[in-house]
């Protein structure tokens, strides 16, 4: 196995020093299904001899089980491991595969064609320096194929081969060759692709993948080989830049050692350097740069350090060192373009989880400034992103970050949204640059606070969050509990959901989107109540629990009490006092909670109701009751 070398059976020593310091290349393979990506690679592998005997011996049998080309070897079959797969012919995950030649070692990930996977695509394109977009030669540019090249560009890939592949099916024609090169030059320009070789090949027949093809004597460029082995990799650049460590991990193993662990993400540092902490801003000198060898004279961009200071800083990770003198700038509210990569739409006003390096913070995002029609580039206005749209959105975070536009640092300018509930990945992104408004808007320190508030009233706020199905009884029990507050001598208030309605939040439908900003403002509202000193009373529907947390966590502990009126849809639905489920289930009212939109219950209520069992004034003294012992009533 492995590309021929001598030195395997002379001198192994040398062959392995050899091959540790030969360059390293990362790329992917993308484009439309059914173009030839892992056909491509499985020739890749098989022409540079990184095949045990064994392997090749399987990939003969799997081919005859599961193979398309007639009981000859199937090289596709070489990468797509998964059975799904191979029974149905296609890429579903990413596939990473590591080669070699006597010049330079690779990792080539495999991306998915189905337009349903282009989030996998996303994942395999993170970490490449080049980008290989095939294009079947009998179909020409494709949706999928305009998707992949836009989404390449973002990522901030800039050298790309144009693999028009499957030349043997169109009789090896160079006019086929030449239009298909034209169009995507043309269409690649309009977003800043411009380092583009195209190269005419066939993966299946290996035509110009490691030699020359005679049957294509009319292409004078490179083979596909060649390129990756010769195409220059820009390290300088990144070690070039400013300096950004990212730090993973307080290394403390003892009194008299603490070290800030991290991976150098780009730049250069020496002992003696001053760098600054951020977000703090509290800057140091570096005294040493330790590793598992030893000390380092200097550290350079891909290396993992421990930095030691010359001063005791509280620093944590998440955290950036970077050099006093170039420093990342620090914001909390960005210009971003976001891929959007989860079958749930993307809803302005949401809370997600933002992680960019090693840090992960609360975020929430705008309605879309646009999304981006990837077949035209035309900027179209829309009020959600749904799975695999590309936007243009503001992000506002919860606390300051440190990072650098995406098109300076890739590793700083980056980040993923998490969905709070489900912990799944649900959109990847690229900060353009801070709003003005982060740098320029302040809090207004003021002399008098929430205590002392509270302390003049003689209680503790809070604000009671009733939530449940239309017609469970949330605003009746809530009414009482305000009436049973206020005699006994406590500063309340109501804020009732078709109340607000009529004002604040009368330009808000019931789309899930609205919803969602409907929420927002109520939570808004009531922490300004709160922090007047007040108990407020809310009684909304807040049908999603995303929503709810949001709401939550604007408040100190102690302070949010969520009151779940647990009523069955169907006793809820049997009261049906304003008409409005007859009128959902007539069609005449769209995405009415429990008809036709869901309610996500609370799991854990500090408080729970329930108007089946219990008369509304019993579920009124059920609260103050709890009330009392929560210590909100002293």
């Amino acid at each position: 196995m492995a590309h021929v070398s001598d030195l395997i059976s002379t001198d192994i020593e040398q062959y392995l020093k050899k091959h540790e310091h030969k360059s390293l290349l990362r790329f992917i393979t993308c484009g439309s299904v059914d173009d030839g990506k892992s056909t491509l690679i499985g020739r890749l592998l098989y022409e540079s001899k990184m095949l045990f005997d064994d392997q090749l011996a399987a990939i003969e049998a799997d081919s005859k089980k599961w193979g398309t080309q007639g009981g000859e070897i199937d090289f596709a079959l070489l990468v797509d491991g998964l059975a799904a797969e191979r029974e149905q012919g296609i890429t579903i995950d990413v596939a990473y595969r590591f080669f070699s030649t006597d010049r330079r070692k690779f990792i080539v990930a495999d991306t998915p064609g189905h337009e349903q996977y282009t989030r996998n695509m996303i994942t395999g394109a993170s970490t490449a320096d080049v980008a290989v977009i095939l294009v079947d030669a009998r179909r020409g540019i494709l949706t999928q194929t305009r998707r992949h090249s836009f989404l390449v560009s973002l990522i901030g890939i800039r050298k790309v081969v144009l693999a028009i592949n499957k030349m043997d099916l169109v009789d090896y024609s160079e006019k086929v060759f030449h239009t298909i090169t034209e169009e995507y030059r043309s269409f690649a320009a309009q977003f800043g692709l411009e380092d583009i070789t195209a190269i005419p090949l066939s993966a299946l027949r290996g035509d110009n993948i490691i030699e020359k093809s005679p049957r294509m004597p009319w292409h004078h460029g490179s083979t596909l080989m060649g390129y990756l082995e010769t195409v220059s990799i820009e390290e300088s650049v990144q070690q070039a830049g400013a300096f950004r460590l990212p730090v993973q991990w307080v290394n403390r193993p003892h009194l008299d050692f603490r070290g800030f662990c991290g991976t150098v993400a780009s730049g250069t540092v020496k002992p003696g350097d001053r760098v600054r902490v951020q977000p703090s801003g509290r800057e140091s000198r570096v005294a040493r740069i330790v590793t598992a060898s030893g000390d380092l004279p200097m550290a350079v961009a891909g290396q993992s350090i421990t930095l030691t200071l010359t001063d005791e800083i509280d620093i944590s990770r998440g955290d950036m060192i970077s050099l006093a003198t170039s420093p990342a700038e620090v914001a909390d509210q960005f210009e971003a373009t976001l891929v959007w990569m989860s079958d749930d739409a993307m809803l302005p006003g949401r809370p997600y989880l933002l992680k960019i390096g090693t840090r992960t913070l609360g975020a929430t995002i705008t309605e879309p400034k646009y999304k981006i029609n990837v077949n035209t580039m035309e900027h179209l206005a829309t009020k959600k992103l749904d799975i695999n749209e590309i936007g243009v959105c503001n992000l506002a975070l919860d606390r300051p970050i440190a990072f650098d536009a995406y098109k300076e640092n890739r590793d700083t300018g980056a980040f993923i949204l998490i969905d709070r509930m489900s912990n799944n990945t649900v959109g990847a992104g690229m900060l353009h640059f801070a709003l003005r408004r982060a740098h320029n808007v302040h809090l207004q320190p003021v002399d008098m606070d929430k205590d002392a508030r509270a302390r003049s009233k003689g209680q503790r706020p809070a604000v009671l969050w009733f939530t449940g199905l239309s017609g469970a009884g949330k605003s009746t029990i809530a009414n009482l509990v305000d009436k049973k507050l206020h005699a006994l001598g406590r500063h309340t208030y109501l804020l009732d959901g078709d109340n607000l309605r009529h004002g604040l939040n009368k330009d808000l439908g019931f789309t899930d989107a609205d919803r969602v900003e409907n929420i927002r403002r109520v939570a808004e509202v009531a922490h300004l109540f709160v922090d007047a000193g007040l108990i407020v009373l809310t009684a909304f529907i807040s049908p999603f629990r995303a929503e709810r947390a949001m709401a939550r966590g604007l408040f100190e502990q102690r302070e949010f009490i969520e009151v779940h009126v647990d009523t069955p849809l169907d006793v809820a639905e049997a009261r049906d006092v304003k008409g409005l489920y007859r009128k959902a289930r007539r069609g005449e009212l769209r995405n009415f909670t429990g008809v036709d939109s869901p309610y996500e219950p609370p799991e854990t209520p500090e408080i729970r109701v329930n108007t089946e069992r219990q008369s509304a004034e019993a579920a009124a003294d059920a609260v103050i009751a709890r009330l009392r012992e929560l210590g909100v009533l002293a």
